[in-house]
């Protein structure tokens, strides 16, 4: 079972979709797990996302891990498939319970209530092709199941 969630081919395109994108990700798990880069840290994400939006706490932590480990997962290629269904799903949700109501489009001009969906719904797909494809060339997966 381990091998076939980290077997993964020698794929160019896996290793830019999953280190681009986990080192997209990697800013926002710091903001919610150390405060850093305007964050609210830990103590407040969670506060914020148990009592203000109403998430059940391991659900809001399990979201903050995804974008924290997950992100630095995905840079280094290990348990790429999990590390971006954690960040594809976290992004999913975030999409539906915040952001629809703004709309497509992100906020460029500040002219809208808040931001759009647009950049949640590029994560989930570049999530989704990774969970399909494994993490690609140089990734720590490939050399765990070389064979698979």
């Amino acid at each position: 079972m381990i091998q076939k969630l980290l077997a993964t081919e020698s794929s160019s395109a896996a290793l830019v979709l999953r280190v681009g994108l986990g080192i997209v990700m990697l800013p926002h798990g710091a903001q919610k797990l150390f405060g850093w880069f305007g964050g609210y840290g830990f103590t407040g994400t969670m506060h914020h996302f148990t009592e203000t939006m109403g998430i059940p706490y391991l659900f809001a932590l399990l979201a903050v891990l995804a974008e924290a480990l997950g992100s630095l997962g995905l840079i280094a290629g290990l348990g790429t498939r999990l590390a971006a269904l954690g960040i594809g799903a976290t992004l999913g949700v975030g999409a539906v319970m915040v952001h629809l109501q703004n709309g497509f489009f992100m906020n460029w001009f500040g002219n809208q209530a808040g931001e759009g969906f647009e950049y949640h719904l590029l994560v989930v797909g570049m999530a989704l092709a990774l969970v399909i494809s494994g993490g690609g060339k140089w990734s720590l997966d490939r050399l765990i199941a070389p064979k698979a």
